[in-house]
């Protein structure tokens, strides 16, 4: 056994660990408390296998699965930034680059390239496979809000134009729950949960 390779990655294992303690602005279901990047990434990764009949086509819904998986590893040195902060989006990405950099680095030379070429795919978006990731990255907050009766919508003013920007990455990732999304805009504008 190569006990450097296995040192390496058990470093990375225990790194993200950290992900745990990284909250997001999104409320669990309960309203008890909000989710944490870890407890997300995880839920991603379910409603991929849940929703894989509604991917496009050509989508590799084991590579999706790992894109949704470790797309916000890079929070662990970059910190959540809540999507409607427009101000915190501005050095984003190169925050959360370098964290890649750093974490997948910790990883042997094979994986780190193979975990930040997925990370990488995901980021970039434009193969149906990243793009199934992307729609389910914004479809998991999207119903939070909607089962907690506007959430954080409420809590930060967020409007239906807001929602619409932020929700558009759907109709080309999982374009047959398009309709069905912008039902549910309507129906939280209606109920007052979103403003118009």
């Amino acid at each position: 056994m190569d006990n450097a390779r296995l040192h390496q990655r058990l470093q990375f294992v225990l790194e993200l660990d950290q992900l745990k303690q990284v909250q997001r602005q999104t409320l669990l279901l309960d309203r008890s408390r909000p989710e944490n990047s870890a407890e997300h990434s995880w839920h991603l990764a379910l409603m991929a296998i849940a929703l894989a009949e509604y991917a496009p086509p050509h989508t590799d819904l084991f590579r999706a699965i790992k894109q949704v998986l470790i797309h916000d590893v890079v929070e662990i040195d970059a910190g959540d930034v809540f999507c409607y902060d427009v101000a915190a989006q501005v050095d984003k990405a190169s925050r959360e680059a370098e964290a890649a950099s750093r974490i997948f680095g910790l990883l042997p030379s094979e994986q780190a390239e193979e975990l930040r070429s997925l990370w990488d795919e995901f980021e970039a978006g434009t193969t149906p496979t990243a793009q199934f990731a992307a729609a389910l990255d914004r479809l998991q907050p999207f119903l939070h809000n909607q089962h907690t009766q506007g959430g954080t919508w409420k809590k930060h003013h967020i409007s239906r134009e807001q929602v619409m920007q932020r929700m558009a990455p759907v109709k080309t990732g999982a374009p047959a729950l398009w309709e069905w999304t912008l039902q549910v805009i309507e129906d939280c504008v209606a109920a007052g949960w979103l403003q118009p």
